[in-house]
Order: structure tokens, then C-alpha cells, then sequence
């Protein structure tokens, strides 16, 4: 027994991935997955961890108000990767704040003027072969998942503001994000994200000015 065990601790990790799964066939889908996944973090070493950047952002005058356009660089790395090819769904949200700041003699005085939540649901369909995205009520699917990717790493147009809710010569900063939503997950996941860069994928806070 004590020989067998040596030699399962010696495969390398994506063997001994395989050799679980076929194992725990009986065990509930949810959790055989997360125990599986779990085990990938023997390959965090020598594997690309996932990022989110933003490349650009802008806010800009478009017809009776302001529009943002921005785009995002998006890397899951081969551990969500993994986990959407296995049935799990993943969601993400791009979060938006736009603020009017002025310091007084006593501190900083905070206005939201807009604020947004952009969400996204990412899975895979492994009758088809496809990948879906969800963003609102827009659903499409893809070939491959750079080619998913590429559309949610785009937000084009999105109506942050009016007119009036803009006053020409007034500085306002803006912020933008991408994450992934971690509590979305099913709770084994939920569990085993704690701590990990593998789960907790999110890009900075992008901070620019807009001046009407």
C-alpha cells in the first residue's frame, strides 16, 4: 500500500488529476469537481496565473449624455480554464463609479454621480463545443474562448451619464473594474477560493479624470 501511494505521489499533476476523476465517479459532481481542481494547485508553480488589466478607458460625449468605452485584458489561466471545460459557469462583473471630488478645510466631500454594475455569466457547452457569454439579455456563443473573451473584455457605448448630470469645466473621476464574481460559485469552490490568486481574479481599480 505504502509503495502504491509513493508512486501516485510522484505523477505529475495533470496525471494524477486523471487518476482522481476516474475514481470519483460516485461521488457528487460538485464536490468531485472542487477536490479535482484543488489538486491543480500542485501546477500553480509552473503555470500562468490568471489577470485582469485594463488597457484603456474613456468616457465621452456621445449624442444627450456621456458614454463609456473601455477595453479589458482578460487571462483565466489553465485553472478556470479547467473548470468551465468541466460544466462549472463562471461570472463576472464590471463595475463602474463616476465622482465629483473636492477637498475643503476639513476634508474631502464625495458626490456619486453614476454609478454600474456590468455583469456576465461565462460557460461551456461540452455537447456542443461551444462557449456561451451572457451579458444582460444578450447571449452568444463561440468557437473558442479567446473568441469569447473578446467580447466581454469590450464595454462599447454604455450610457453613464447626461447632460445635466455634467457641469461643463467641472473635473470628475472616474473608476472601472473587471472581476470575477467569487460568490457565485457553487459553495465547495466558494470554500476552496479562500486565499486563492486562482479564484480571486480581479484587475486594479482604473482611475482617469472626465471633463465635459
Amino acid at each position: 500500500m505504502s509503495f502504491r501511494c509513493s508512486i501516485r505521489l510522484c505523477m505529475r499533476p495533470h496525471d494524477l488529476t486523471g487518476w482522481l476523476y476516474r475514481r470519483m465517479r460516485q461521488i457528487p459532481l460538485s464536490l468531485s469537481l472542487a477536490i479535482i481542481l484543488s489538486f491543480l494547485g500542485f501546477g500553480d508553480a509552473c503555470s500562468t496565473e490568471p489577470a485582469i488589466n485594463v488597457r484603456s478607458a474613456e468616457v465621452n460625449d456621445y449624442g444627450n449624455g456621456f458614454v463609456l468605452d473601455a477595453m479589458f485584458q482578460i487571462d483565466l489561466g489553465p485553472t478556470l480554464q479547467e473548470a468551465l471545460q468541466r460544466g462549472l459557469s463562471l461570472h463576472f462583473v464590471a463595475d463602474f463609479e463616476l465622482r465629483y471630488e473636492r477637498w475643503y478645510l476639513f476634508g474631502l466631500w464625495d458626490k456619486t454621480i453614476s454609478t454600474f454594475e456590468q455583469r456576465y455569466r461565462l460557460s461551456y457547452n461540452a455537447l456542443t463545443q461551444q462557449y456561451r457569454l451572457t451579458g444582460g439579455s444578450l447571449t452568444q456563443n463561440f468557437e473558442t474562448l479567446p473568441e469569447a473573451l473578446s467580447i466581454m473584455a469590450r464595454i462599447q457605448g454604455r450610457h453613464v451619464a447626461s447632460r445635466d448630470d455634467l457641469d461643463p469645466g467641472v473635473v470628475y473621476l472616474a473608476l472601472l473594474r473587471l472581476r470575477l464574481d467569487s460568490s457565485q460559485l457553487p459553495k465547495p469552490f466558494q470554500l476552496s477560493s479562500i486565499g486563492s490568486k486562482n479564484w480571486n481574479i480581479s484587475s486594479d481599480w482604473y482611475r482617469w479624470t472626465v471633463r465635459p
